[in-house]
């Protein structure tokens, strides 16, 4: 695809991505934010891990490509991709249930080709930041995107719980609120949760608009840490041009979005996050819009 439209692009990512996150600097309209960009979560304020350090086991195939049969991996986790990397099981996506990914990781035998590996590869597609009509900046893609591809990470500072209410409480009106906490469920008050802040350490996911109507699902997935990362993928076909979005309340429907809260306890933590923070409103001009962003992000597992 041809994207000289006779301005000046730049890769935003500093070379960072494997492949560049076009950005018309030179002329915006609108100030560009001052971040740092980073393709991968950092170790931020109140984190006790590390999301560099490999921490979970791998596999010992000396195949190119891993096998159910054989992998230690698959044979834990189950596969989530097919052989082209879309990610299986899309039907889920309509549920408002998200389960984990576990890829291969740096400790597995397998090659950097495996099937398992896909979001550690990090994005493949021509994405450009750009300024958008009345939601300030967004993304849009310059290709078609089939159902299920894997688009981009939500990366940035992974922060505890008190240092995401301090950032939230000290933010003025007219601020974004960057910051998706992802509350996992294993089992009976067995509940993981993971803040991630990519408002000054981020990738291109920080530019994604919400929509109540997205392209977009987002579910975590773990590779070499114990801390997930929250994966982007495609959950239609998307045109090439099309605005990229996400669900913010973590849910993917053509349904009106709704708070995913299972048990009281859930709905005391939601109410002790949201206590004081002014909600904004949306703009995302789908039939089904509910006139305000969701605070945070839940995906219940």
């Amino acid at each position: 695809m041809n994207i000289d439209r006779n301005v000046d692009l730049v890769d935003l990512s500093n070379g960072l991505e494997n492949v560049p996150v076009f950005t018309e600097r030179s002329s915006a309209v609108m100030t560009f934010p001052e971040f740092q960009y980073s393709p991968d979560n950092v170790q931020g304020p109140g984190c006790t891990i590390d999301p560099s350090e490999v921490t979970l086991p791998g596999c010992s195939c000396l195949s190119h490509s891993c096998f159910t049969e054989s992998c230690s991996c698959l044979q834990t986790h189950g596969q989530a991709y097919d052989s082209a990397g879309t990610v299986l099981n899309l039907s889920r996506t309509n549920s408002g249930y998200c389960l984990p990914v576990f890829e291969c990781n740096a400790l597995c035998t397998c090659s950097d080709a495996c099937c398992n590996r896909v979001v550690q590869r990090g994005p493949r597609l021509r994405l450009e930041v750009y300024s958008t009509e009345n939601r300030g900046w967004g993304v849009r893609t310059l290709e078609a995107i089939p159902h299920g591809t894997f688009v981009c990470e939500y990366a940035g500072e992974v922060i505890s719980f008190e240092e995401a209410r301090l950032r939230q409480l000290a933010q003025r009106s007219e601020e974004n609120n960057y910051i998706i906490a992802v509350r996992e469920h294993a089992g009976t008050g067995s509940i993981t949760e993971t803040f991630v802040d990519p408002a000054m350490v981020g990738n291109v996911g920080r530019f994604l608009n919400h929509s109540c109507q997205p392209n977009l699902f987002m579910q975590p997935v773990r590779v070499h840490s114990v801390v997930p990362r929250l994966a982007l993928f495609a959950g239609r076909n998307i045109d090439a041009q099309e605005e990229l979005t996400f669900d913010y309340s973590g849910g993917y429907s053509n349904q009106p979005p709704v708070e995913m809260l299972s048990t009281q306890n859930d709905a005391a933590i939601q109410a002790s996050r949201t206590d004081g923070l002014q909600r904004k409103e949306c703009h995302c001009g789908a039939n089904n819009c509910v006139q305000f962003l969701p605070l945070d992000l839940s995906i219940i597992k």
